[in-house]
């Protein structure tokens, strides 16, 4: 038997909890996307490797609000699975929260290393400002996916996250759902991006919208993606085509949780290349 499996099952046992709307599972997929998006592939630094996200600044970094709670709850696995590495453990988990909320299987493979705190002086623990600000468009988005190695389409496949979960003032300063289901991994984001006649709230909060019935909002980041035309392409292909936003997701967040992991093999030389999801 895979001696991973029982790790997946200890994660997905965890995954019904007091939490909003009594899931996990969004949390975690934030996790392993915040762990990994740090990214810089003309450095080689930052990404998953090493779980840096246990050390500050990156702990402390205002974009990772809230996601202590996320490592609190995965200590029970690790405890029960000592061997695995953090780095792995919290990968493994936004892999394993998606499938458990109806989306694809994410491609992933070990081989994360941990650095301990004897290491932090020697490493670059990755700096607040290199996850997406929600409050900025798409020229930013680009900046930041780019940065990391990601094409438009990839983009709009990885923005597909935001079908799970919500937003708390207390952690991002927004406040919402973007779904009717946000514990539910389907294309229904993209649906609602492309259909509704979308304002700007009006309340004392940051900059956010809201449909004619303030049920779902949506962030500044979201807007770009059906406003900026080449983005917009991509928007209406996912909410068509829900298996097609599946196909890329898939291939697109296994990406992300590969950046900077060498794998042992030297000939990677850092992350695995991939080509990028062609338009």
């Amino acid at each position: 038997m895979d001696r991973y499996e029982p790790v997946r099952q200890s994660i997905a046992d965890i995954i019904p909890a007091d939490w909003d709307d009594g899931s996990l599972g969004p949390l975690l997929v934030r996790l392993a996307w915040h762990a990994s998006g740090t990214y810089d592939r003309k450095t080689g630094r930052g990404g998953s490797n090493g779980a840096t996200m246990r050390f500050e600044p990156e702990s402390t970094d205002e974009a990772n609000n809230g996601l202590d709670w996320a490592r609190e709850y995965l200590e029970p696995v690790k405890d029960k699975h000592p061997w695995i590495s953090y780095a792995d453990l919290w990968t493994l988990a936004g892999v394993v929260a998606i499938r458990a909320m109806g989306g694809p299987e994410v491609p992933w493979r070990p081989g994360r290393r941990d650095v301990d705190a004897s290491q932090v002086q020697e490493i670059d623990v990755p700096k607040p400002g290199l996850l997406p600000d929600a409050a900025q468009g798409s020229e930013h988005l680009r900046q930041v996916f780019y940065r990391m190695g990601f094409s438009d389409r990839e983009i709009v496949a990885l923005s597909g996250a935001h079908t799970l979960g919500r937003c708390h003032p207390c952690r991002t300063g927004y406040t919402g759902v973007w779904t009717s289901q946000p514990t539910r991994f389907t294309n229904q984001y993209f649906v609602l991006l492309s259909t509704v006649q979308w304002t700007r709230k009006q309340w004392d909060g940051l900059e956010q919208y809201q449909d004619p019935e303030d049920r779902f909002m949506m962030l500044p980041t979201d807007m770009a993606l059906i406003h900026d035309p080449q983005f917009a392409v991509f928007v209406r292909m996912y909410a068509d085509d829900q298996a097609l936003f599946f196909r890329d997701f898939a291939a697109a967040y296994g990406k992300l949780l590969e950046l900077g992991v060498p794998f042992g093999c030297p000939a990677h030389g850092g992350a695995r290349e991939q080509n990028p999801i062609e338009p």
